[in-house]
């Protein structure tokens, strides 16, 4: 038949398109076998490549075994795997703008430059031709490693041996644009700065697991891009207002963290001591009573970003450190802090996201969306009319408040809508849990509720038209509390009569009621101008900015509970 050919030696006959597969076959072994052969030979001593293992599927204990043993071998070479300097002559953000320009297939080979980074990812394209991704900045530089551009072919073989995925990593070579139109940098030498001993996750699958990121928070930065956005906006809301602070005249403070009374808020503080005094101290649970005696001293208007403690619970919305911005304003009331309100964060989330509006995902990522709307001016509840309102029933009358009648009465109606209030079953306590379920969960946009009764703000002024209530209000977004403001109450003797039933409402087991300050008192004594006082919680607001619905994803490291003390193995990494 004229399809059919002997084969060679055999007595077998073969098709055309059988020989042609099998001839090809051979020519493809054939070229296999001389690209063996041509192999370089890999480079002796210390730190060379050594025959690999698939470093992808050993578990990550091996992994940090083998790791750590082949950069302990490179500590006694000439090249430290953890130099004291690399000169940086560029960032990797600057790199890329300033090589945007260039063409496909364009190197600047008169051009040298120096960047450094973590690399991410490796993609070999034979032996001679090494692809890396270097991350900074929140940005990535691909870098493009070549044996001919290479300050020489022994060195590239040597020195792209040493590097893994997660090593910092200095390159020093010519910026560059692949013939795919990739702007890369060509390195003619790579410096590892920096090993990572560890198995870096891929950042295609990324970190899912809470308790990882939280812990290992560097670790949620290498691999989570997103993370260090929520972290600048945080920066640009507290460089915000400072800024809208200081044009307004006010004078950054800062106030003592440890006191013999912990006052200016009603809260349950931490205890520490002092052994050279052999004392007691509370960590502060606000700054309020030392910025309203520099306001008495003459400091009219005093304001301070700091932290604050609350030995309270941990939840999605409280952290036992916090920080706060406060601020006292000498001859201003509560309507005029108000209009500063409006003003401050209206302008902030104009400033920082160019619109008024902000998306927000109060049950996560997965959940709805829901729109928060900054613009000004925001809406305005009045507590007990508007509570009296929804509730559909007459609440007892502000100036009655501190009665037992009246404790009563509000207790009953929490019974009777099922409002849970642990004891110790205050008016003041019974009073918020109504808000809070009737009156909180109206608030999605910026909300304020004012005119607190006395009872539950001991250091505001009361009402000048109605009797019983403050001049204070409470700004509420997506139904949490982020700001808490008032006229200052400046009666020295009032304000000692209300500390006295603080200190009452402390002795019936109410851990949270404020001491008795007998300076702050004195310090009234000597007269406090009429003031206006103003806080807010910047990781709260933070959340919303930053479309958090935990607390722990706008602060670097959370309070967490505490893992098993238990002794790790030889060579075994630290939880991961």
């Amino acid at each position: 038949m004229g399809d059919t050919e002997p084969k060679a030696g055999e007595g077998e006959t073969l098709s055309k398109n059988e020989l042609k597969r099998r001839l090809k076959a051979e020519k493809k072994a054939a070229e296999k076998a001389e690209k063996e052969k041509n192999k370089p030979e890999p480079a002796k001593g210390a730190g060379a490549a050594k025959a690999k293992v698939n470093e992808e599927e050993i578990s990550p204990n091996e992994y940090f075994k083998l790791r750590s043993s082949a950069i302990e071998e490179l500590k006694s070479t000439e090249n430290h795997p953890y130099p004291h300097k690399f000169h940086v002559s560029t960032s990797l953000t600057n790199f890329l703008d300033q090589y945007a320009s260039l063409k496909d297939s364009e190197t600047l080979t008169d051009v040298e430059v120096r960047v450094a980074g973590r690399i991410h990812a490796i993609r070999e394209s034979g032996a001679k031709l090494i692809f890396y991704d270097v991350r900074g900045e929140g940005v990535k530089l691909q870098v493009m490693a070549t044996a001919n551009a290479y300050k020489s072919e022994a060195d590239f073989a040597v020195d792209c041996a040493k590097l893994r995925r997660g090593d910092v990593v200095g390159v020093v070579g010519n910026p560059g644009r692949t013939k795919k139109g990739e702007l890369s940098i060509i390195p003619k030498e790579l410096v590892l700065l920096a090993p990572c001993l560890h198995m870096l996750p891929h950042l295609h699958y990324g970190i899912k697991d809470k308790e990882t990121r939280y812990r290992q928070r560097y670790l949620d930065l290498i691999i989570n891009a997103d993370i260090r956005k929520k972290f600048q906006v945080r920066a640009q809301i507290i460089s915000y207002m400072r800024r809208f602070f200081d044009e307004m005249g006010f004078l950054e403070i800062e106030t003592p963290m440890m006191n013999m009374i912990p006052g200016g808020a009603t809260a349950k503080p931490f205890k520490t001591h002092h052994n050279d005094l052999n004392m007691d101290l509370f960590m502060r649970v606000a700054p309020e009573l030392y910025h309203k005696m520099l306001v008495v001293g003459g400091i009219d208007r005093v304001y301070e970003i700091g932290k604050q403690f609350r030995n309270e619970g941990i939840d999605m919305t409280h952290n036992p450190e916090f920080t706060t911005c406060e601020f006292y304003m000498a001859y201003a009331d509560y309507n005029d802090l108000i209009e500063i309100t409006e003003k401050l964060l209206s302008g902030m989330v104009k400033a920082i996201f160019g619109t008024y509006k902000v998306t927000y995902h109060p049950d996560g990522p997965e959940g709805e969306a829901k729109e928060i709307d900054f613009t000004p001016p925001f809406k305005r509840i009045r507590m007990i009319p508007d509570l009296e309102k929804i509730l559909g029933v007459k609440l007892p009358c502000p100036t009655q408040l501190h009665t037992d009648e009246a404790r009563l009465a509000l207790d009953k109606i929490c019974v009777s809508r099922e409002i849970e209030c642990a004891p110790p079953r205050t008016a003041a306590r019974l009073l918020d849990k109504l808000v809070g379920d009737f009156l909180e969960e109206t608030c999605i946009n910026p909300t304020f509720i004012t005119e607190h009764p006395q009872v539950m703000s001991p250091l505001a002024k009361w009402h000048r038209s109605v009797p019983g209530i403050t001049e204070r209000f409470e700004l509420f977004v997506m139904k949490k509390e982020v700001c808490n403001a008032y006229t200052e109450l400046n009666d020295p003797m009032v304000q000692r009569s209300r500390f006295e039933q603080q200190a009452k409402d402390k002795a019936s087991g109410d851990d949270e009621a404020m001491f008795l300050d007998e300076n702050f008192c004195t310090a009234l004594e000597y007269g406090l101008p009429p003031t206006g006082g103003w806080g807010m919680g910047i990781d709260r607001l933070s959340m919303f900015l930053t479309d958090s619905n935990n607390i722990k994803e706008v602060l670097f490291f959370p309070a967490m509970k505490p893992e098993d003390n238990k002794p790790k193995e030889d060579g075994e990494p630290a939880s991961s």
